[in-house]
C-alpha cells in the first residue's frame, strides 16, 4: 500500500506535468493574448462547436462530481474511458481563455487513474478510496503548488460539514509531497508563493471584525454563484442539443468585451493586479464579469473548475474596499473573502484556508479560517457538488468482513432520490 501511494502521488506529478505543458501550448495558440476581442470571440465559438464535437465522437467526459460519487459508493472510479474527451476537451476550454480553470479536470484525470491502478491491484473499498483520495490531493498540488493545503482540500471536497475520510490524511500528504516535488523538479510550478500579498506586521482587532465580515460576504457571492449557475443550466437545457458549448463561447466573448477579466480563471490576473493596482470601479466590475462568466461556463457545458476563479472574485472584491476599512489590513480582507467565496460553494474550509496561505505566503491564517468557517455556517444547506455528503461506510473492525454499503443516516438524499434511511441499494440499482 505505501508503495502505491508512492506511485499515485509520483504519477499525479508526470500527469500534472504533462497536462499544464500541453495547457500552456494550447493557450499560445487560442489564448486571448493572441488575438483582438472580436476574432477571439470567433475562436470562443469554434471552440464550442469543436467541444461538441470531440463529446459526439469520443464520449462524455468525467467530471469531479461524479467522481466524489464514485469515491463515495465504490471507493473510486477506474473507467478511464471518458479521459479520453475530458483531457482534449477541457485543454481546448480552458486554453482558449474559458474562465474556469485546470483544476478540476486534472483532479478528475489523477483520481480516475489512481483509481484504474487500485483496482488492477485489487484493492478492496476502503484502500480504493485512501488511494483515490491521493491521486486527487497530487493533482491539486501541481496547480496550486501548495502540498499540505491540497492534501486537505482532496479530503474536504468529498463532504459538506469537514474532513470525514481521516485515514487517507497522511496517504493524501504524501502523494501531495510527491506530485509537489515532481512538478517543481520539472519546473512545471516554483517554490515560492505564487501570488504576492503584503501581510500585516501584526493583527489587529478589527481584522477580525473584517475576518467575519469576509465570511458573511463570500457566502453571500457563493450563494449568487451556486443559484446562477443552476439557473443558467437550466435555460442552457431549453437550448437545442449540443449547441450549448457555443452559445456559451459567444457569450463568455461578449462579457470579455465589457471586461477582459472575464476570460481566463484569473490565477495571473490577481498576481497583476496585486502589484499594479486599479480603481475600485475596475476591480468591482471585473468581480461581477468572472463571476458571471464561471456560471456561464458551467452551465454551457465548457469544461473545468470554479476554485481559482472565486479565489479571483474574493480578491477583487477586497481591493475595491481599499481605503475604506478604517485602519484594517486590505491583505487580511482579501484573504478572507478570496477563501469564503471558495468554502460557500466547495465546502472545503482548512483546505481552502490553508491553499490560500500557501499560494500568497501570508501570515493571516487565523483570520482566514474565521472567514472560511463563517462562509460555511452560512452556506450549509446550498451545493453546486450534489454528490458531496457524509461517509458512506463505517471502517472495518480489524478482522472482520467489509461491511456494506450503509449510508449515514444524516444524508438527505443519493443522486437517484432515495431519501435517508432507506434501505442500501442492490448491485444492481448501484
Amino acid at each position: 500500500m505505501a508503495a502505491l501511494v508512492l506511485a499515485v502521488g509520483v504519477g499525479g506529478g508526470l500527469v500534472g506535468a504533462a497536462y499544464l505543458t500541453a495547457l500552456k501550448a494550447m493557450t499560445e495558440v487560442l489564448g486571448p493574448e493572441q488575438w483582438g476581442e472580436w476574432p477571439h470571440l470567433v475562436v470562443l465559438v469554434l471552440v464550442g462547436v469543436s467541444v461538441t464535437g470531440l463529446i459526439r465522437w469520443l464520449g462524455t467526459p468525467g467530471d469531479v462530481e461524479l467522481l466524489v460519487n464514485n469515491i463515495h459508493v465504490d471507493g473510486g472510479r477506474d473507467d478511464v474511458r471518458s479521459l479520453r474527451s475530458l483531457i482534449p476537451v477541457s485543454l481546448l476550454c480552458v486554453g482558449a481563455g474559458g474562465t474556469l480553470g485546470p483544476e478540476a479536470p486534472l483532479v478528475t484525470t489523477t483520481g480516475t487513474l489512481a483509481s484504474w491502478l487500485g483496482v488492477r491491484r485489487g484493492l478492496g473499498r476502503h484502500d480504493l478510496r485512501v488511494v483515490a483520495i491521493t491521486g486527487m490531493a497530487a493533482g491539486f498540488t501541481v496547480l496550486f503548488a501548495a502540498p499540505l493545503g491540497s492534501a486537505v482540500f482532496a479530503l474536504e471536497i468529498l463532504h459538506r460539514r469537514g474532513l470525514e475520510y481521516y485515514e487517507a490524511l497522511l496517504p493524501a500528504v504524501v502523494g501531495a509531497l510527491c506530485g509537489y516535488g515532481i512538478s517543481a523538479a520539472l519546473t512545471v510550478i516554483g517554490v515560492d508563493p505564487i501570488w504576492t500579498f503584503a501581510a500585516p506586521a501584526h493583527l489587529v482587532p478589527i481584522d477580525f471584525a473584517l475576518a467575519i465580515g469576509a465570511g458573511v460576504l463570500g457566502a453571500l457571492v457563493a450563494i449568487v454563484f451556486t443559484y446562477l449557475a443552476i439557473g443558467l443550466r437550466a435555460v442552457a437545457d431549453r437550448l437545442p442539443s449540443g449547441t450549448q458549448p457555443a452559445i456559451g463561447g459567444a457569450v463568455l466573448g461578449l462579457i470579455a468585451i465589457a471586461s477582459p477579466y472575464a476570460l481566463t480563471n484569473g490565477e495571473l490576473q490577481i498576481n497583476h493586479l496585486s502589484l499594479t493596482g486599479a480603481a475600485a470601479l475596475t476591480f468591482l466590475v471585473a468581480a461581477v464579469a468572472k463571476l458571471v462568466a464561471a456560471a456561464v461556463s458551467v452551465a454551457t457545458g465548457w469544461r473545468g473548475g470554479f476554485i481559482i476563479p472565486l479565489f479571483f472574485v474574493g480578491f477583487a472584491l477586497a481591493q475595491a474596499a481599499d481605503g475604506h476599512l478604517g485602519g484594517g489590513s486590505t491583505w487580511v480582507l482579501a484573504a478572507g473573502l478570496m477563501v469564503a467565496c471558495n468554502v460557500g460553494v466547495t465546502k472545503t474550509p482548512l483546505g481552502s484556508t490553508l491553499v490560500v496561505t500557501e499560494m500568497s505566503g501570508a501570515a493571516v491564517l487565523p483570520t482566514t479560517l474565521i472567514a472560511a468557517l463563517v462562509s460555511l455556517a452560512l452556506t450549509s444547506q446550498i451545493s453546486l457538488i450534489h454528490t458531496q455528503r457524509r461517509r458512506f461506510t463505517a471502517l472495518p473492525v480489524s478482522g472482520e468482513a467489509e461491511p456494506p454499503d450503509v449510508p449515514d443516516e444524516t444524508d438527505s438524499a443519493d443522486l437517484s432520490g432515495r431519501p435517508a434511511g432507506a434501505a442500501p441499494r442492490t448491485e444492481e440499482q448501484r
